[in-house]
């Protein structure tokens, strides 16, 4: 019995590809359901928590329109801050709270609970948060007071994620900071910030935000200057701030007299040419002379050729620069105060540094015989000096050439 052939159908079978249907967006419904779920439970954050984590809403896709509702109660329209003319509102917003930390510190919650389940949402976060203050200007003054409020509890409460340059980079929009809008908002930043936070801690979110250098960036042009920061921050109760701003412009100030004192040295320049040019420079910088003579030392003693272990060498090596740069230091050392500044200077490095410890007495002494240091300035210190550090061995090493100063006294 013969087997017969199976039919089989000719030609060549296509396959069609199964595509993925994307769903229409429908940011509307999602704001709705939102605001729908405050209205039930009459703004009440905790019970609003429970109803948003048991939904089946698309997070993912509406983080943006989710934070719209939370700051401002509904959703808004596309590219704008203004509030979408359809679709429903709720009266529990960041911006429908009092201006006071009692009254937003909730929301503040309310989110970070919210970002712990959901912690893709700090990108959608930072989205409207960016969107909101570089609009600072379309928001009303205390609306400006709110958000300045909400970010510095957001910061303070550390909210997980939240990057500083978000907040602090947007505010830099040049037409915010012409009309001073962007000097409120720090401000009151500033302020509550500093409630619960130590100036370490704001200093250390700035440096985050690429800020730390930069205070006076949000200020308007006409008043970027320290003395209107000063009077600026001092009438707001932040004199910590202005105190921080001031030491920081002294070290800027303090490392440019440096450099340019570094290179006359090393290029060998006149003393009479470095002498001119540091002057200058502290008189631009309203530099106290107490500084200058400190300063002065520092820079001289790092232009040392330091030879490793050779105590000798080393000893010789800052002897010869003391008498090089003798001019110099007595251009500046202008009375027996500032003289007498000079040799705690020099009785702390030598009690600092290992190199310069037993050459104390010698130092003094070239420094007296260039004419640096006058007689009544080293009995003083010799009798009288506050500063402990070494004091005791220094005394001591110092007590031949102060016998000599004292026998030579007598006799005249």
């Amino acid at each position: 019995m013969s087997s017969k052939e199976k039919p089989t159908l000719g030609g060549q079978r296509i396959k069609t590809r199964k595509r993925n249907i994307a769903a229409p967006l429908d940011p509307a419904s999602f704001s709705d359901a939102i605001v729908q779920i405050y209205l039930d439970n009459a703004g009440d954050l905790e019970l609003v928590a429970k109803s948003i984590e048991s939904s089946d809403l698309n997070f993912s896709r509406y983080g943006d329109t989710f934070f719209e509702v939370v700051f401002i109660g509904g959703r808004t329209q596309p590219g704008t801050i203004k509030p979408e003319e359809e679709g429903e509102r709720h009266p529990y917003s960041v911006l429908d709270c009092a201006a006071q930390r009692e009254a937003i510190l909730p929301s503040v919650l309310y989110i970070q609970k919210t970002l712990r389940r959901r912690p893709f949402l700090i990108k959608n976060l930072e989205n409207v948060m960016r969107k909101f203050l570089q609009s600072l200007e379309f928001f009303e003054e205390n609306e400006r007071k709110k958000l300045a409020i909400f970010t510095a509890l957001a910061f303070s409460q550390k909210l997980s994620g939240l990057p500083p340059e978000t907040v602090f980079q947007p505010l830099l929009k040049d037409n915010l900071v012409s009309k001073g809008i962007v000097l409120s908002f720090i401000t009151e930043f500033f302020k509550e910030y500093l409630k619960e936070n130590t100036l370490d801690d704001l200093i250390a979110l700035l440096k985050k935000g690429k800020m730390e250098d930069n205070l006076l960036e949000f200020f308007p042009s006409a008043k970027r200057t320290s003395e209107a920061l000063s009077e600026h921050f001092s009438k707001e109760g932040l004199t910590s701030l202005v105190e921080y701003n001031e030491k920081k412009m002294f070290e800027v100030k303090l490392k440019e007299i440096k450099s340019t004192l570094t290179t006359m040295i090393n290029e060998e320049a006149e003393i009479s040419e470095v002498t001119e040019a540091v002057k200058q420079q502290v008189k631009d910088a309203k530099f106290p002379d107490i500084e200058v003579v400190r300063m002065l030392w520092d820079v001289l003693m790092e232009a040392v050729q330091w030879s490793g272990k050779n105590q000798q060498q080393n000893s010789n090596s800052a002897l010869r620069q003391v008498k090089a740069w003798a001019g110099l230091l007595n251009a500046f050392c202008t009375n027996g105060r500032l003289e007498l500044e000079l040799i705690y200077k020099v009785q702390t490095q030598c009690y600092e540094d290992a190199k310069l410890m037993k050459l104390f007495p010698e130092i003094i002494r070239t420094l007296y015989d260039q004419d640096v240091l006058a007689e009544d300035t080293i009995l003083l210190w010799f009798r009288k000096g506050s500063n402990p550090k070494g004091r005791q061995s220094f005394v001591k090493a110092l007590e031949p050439f102060v016998k000599w100063l004292e026998e030579a006294e007598e006799e005249e």
